[in-house]
């Protein structure tokens, strides 16, 4: 991601490596395909217990069982941006060898899936705008932060339109029923207004990973080391220590997923369990 703020040393490396996926660890058989590497970003599928993970070469998806498949439909664009909203899986990037010209290049802007996503269609932006941070709160409101510009922009309407807000440099975002929330050099940035004004969460670590449980509370990785959580009364704890940087992180019914240096890993209170190692 391009950001326009300065950040200590840690923190800069941190980011830069969630950002492009440089330092990635590729996961899956080496032996067998599929193999996938660059991880940026992981979402429920809303038909079952399956993982949506946004790749590199296109969207894979994660089993129980840790069998990984795809990418789903043959799409191997770069999925940079990646969020589901309901039944709608929303994406930005950039186009892979066999993308469709319809969806845009070099950016793909946002392109939106309805059938899990065996196809793609061109919503807005494309050909111009490429989301690097991109997320869905609970009433449908999609927001995100282009990689050429340090402001929010947020659609009501699907990703159709997008109207600019607060000037933001931000690595992630988080939306609950409260508010959004994004993860800066001076810390967690919450807005009220829809994005408009963002202040800052008091006592919150600098973390460049952040999501939202389904209570709102907050969850996130920080340039220290530390998964850290809120509890019920605000305050921030030290959940689980990271084994090197995070690339992508979600909540998905108080599941704990995040990607490191071990691979694909779920986080419960009785430790951490790989569900799919790195190679």
């Amino acid at each position: 991601m391009k950001r326009s703020f300065l950040l200590a040393t840690a923190t800069v490396t941190a980011l830069a490596i969630f950002a492009t996926g440089c330092t990635a660890t590729p996961l899956g058989n080496p032996d067998s395909a599929p193999r996938i590497d660059h991880i940026h970003g992981i979402a429920e599928d809303p038909r079952g217990d399956d993982l949506f993970v946004a790749t590199h070469n296109g969207i894979f998806t994660l089993a129980p069982d840790g069998t990984i498949s795809g990418p789903i439909g043959g799409h191997n664009f770069d999925a940079m941006g990646f969020t589901v909203s309901e039944d709608a899986l929303f994406a930005s990037g950039h186009p892979g060898e066999n993308t469709p010209a319809e969806l845009g290049a070099p950016n793909l802007g946002i392109i939106r899936s309805d059938d899990y996503g065996n196809s793609w269609s061109p919503i807005a932006l494309n050909g111009t705008t490429d989301f690097h941070v991109l997320t869905a709160g609970p009433d449908g409101v999609l927001y995100g932060v282009p990689s050429s510009q340090v402001t929010l922009l947020t659609s009501t309407d699907e990703g159709n339109t997008w109207t600019e807000r607060a000037p933001l440099g931000a690595a992630d975002l988080a939306a609950t029923e409260s508010g959004v929330y994004a993860a800066a050099e001076e810390g967690v940035l919450v807005s009220t207004d829809g994005g408009n004004t963002f202040t800052p969460v008091d006592a919150a670590p600098v973390l460049y990973a952040l999501e939202a449980r389904t209570d709102g509370a907050l969850l996130g990785a920080g340039t220290d080391g530390v998964l850290w959580s809120q509890d019920d009364g605000g305050a921030w704890q030290k959940l689980e220590s990271l084994q090197g940087v995070v690339q992508a992180l979600a909540v998905i019914d108080e599941r704990i997923i995040l990607v490191d240096d071990r691979g694909i890993v779920e986080i419960t209170t009785d430790g951490a369990t790989v569900l799919s190692p790195a190679q």
